[in-house]
């Protein structure tokens, strides 16, 4: 990241080197060919000290504007109307401040040829600055979220990376494979028609992995799809240990999510379910979309595991990848909870992004 987007105290070393720069500017054009005196030093520093208070306070109101969100024609009517409230306030404080400090001579003399005229050409001269000042503060802001924007996308790509190499150790998870094929194994001689419909479950679970590895996002649909793939897995070899549930509302189906996102869930709830549940584990899956937003449930039976052992690290570094993934593709737009209660441990994700759903109601 460049520095304007590292130094958290750029913007008052910008402020303070700025209007600095500006009194001297300001002394050169109209007081470079006087004499420089006390007077003209302190009413170029009311200037600067004045210009460098009103412009603090005026970024404190343009950070509360959603210039992301806004049109240019809104923020550029509410950019003028500031400034020229600003400069009234500069021009009133000028006197203000002129009147009060320097009551000398020259200062009266000064004071009194102010006409009319040249007070408003004055808060227009000032307002040309101010908004030339709030151009530059916008101009910055946009390159600092330009450059949080690149660096989340690499950060992205580097968990998509990332969360690739997880997506093959569930792929080729040897225990998983071993018992999938141990229990093909034990129907071939027992019941050919599951020993083919198993092979076909875990072919298709496979296929998924390797189409979706290309993707970031993919309709919720197909990613359940690949889930009940793997839970069919499952129920043949827990057979009734095991009961799962789906409750899928007709327009989360659509909905796109990160691909192999709720995999990584469903396997947790089963190794976990499996150890502190009581038999058969029941697992639920839901999804719901509830004002254009996607809420996801994954809630099994039995408790959180809290032993801080390997296979509880390895868990809780499956999950906190999930909950990465989820904060680079969604930055400020989802939530993900970890519900533990006495019999049921519930993962729920939600999701706010703006997309048009193909089987939305429409009026």
């Amino acid at each position: 990241m460049s520095i304007i987007g590292r130094n958290k105290y750029l913007f008052w070393i910008l402020q303070a080197v700025g209007w600095i720069t500006y009194g001297i500017v300001f002394y050169l054009i109209y007081y470079s060919f006087t004499k420089f005196t006390s007077d003209i030093f302190r009413q170029i520093l009311i200037i600067i000290i004045w210009m460098f208070l009103l412009t603090s306070v005026l970024r404190y109101f343009y950070r509360k504007i959603n210039y992301l969100s806004g049109s240019i024609l809104s923020i550029t009517v509410i950019v003028i109307i500031s400034s020229i409230s600003t400069a009234i306030l500069f021009v009133a404080g000028d006197i203000f401040f002129g009147n009060l400090y320097l009551k000398t001579e020259y200062f009266l003399k000064m004071l009194n040829s102010i006409k009319i005229n040249s007070i408003v050409w004055s808060i227009i001269q000032h307002s040309l600055i101010i908004i030339s000042w709030s151009g530059l503060y916008f101009l910055i802001k946009f390159w600092q979220e330009w450059e949080n924007q690149k660096e989340r996308a690499e950060k992205a790509n580097y968990l998509a990376q990332n969360a690739q190499l997880q997506m093959l150790r569930y792929q080729i998870n040897p225990h998983f494979l071993f018992n999938s094929l141990n229990s093909i194994r034990a129907l071939i001689t027992e019941d050919k028609n599951n020993a083919k419909a198993m092979i076909t479950e875990l072919s298709e679970f496979l296929r998924y992995s390797l189409i979706s590895k290309n993707q970031s996002e993919i309709p919720l649909c197909d990613e359940l799809e690949a889930v009940r793939h793997y839970l069919a897995i499952e129920k043949k070899r827990y057979e009734d240990k095991l009961e799962i549930s789906f409750d899928i509302d007709s327009l989360a189906e659509d909905y796109p999510v990160l691909s192999f996102l709720v995999h990584p869930l469903i396997e947790n709830a089963i190794k976990f379910g499996m150890q502190t549940s009581t038999l058969p584990l029941k697992i639920k899956i839901k999804a719901e979309v509830e004002d254009n937003n996607l809420i996801i449930s994954i809630s099994n039976t039995g408790c959180w595991v809290e032993e801080n052992n390997k296979k509880t690290d390895e868990t809780k570094t499956g999950l906190e990848n999930v909950r990465l993934r989820l904060e680079n593709a969604y930055t400020g737009n989802y939530s993900f909870e970890i519900i533990k209660g006495n019999e049921e441990v519930q993962i729920k994700i939600q999701i706010n992004k703006k997309i048009q759903l193909a089987n939305a109601k429409t009026v």
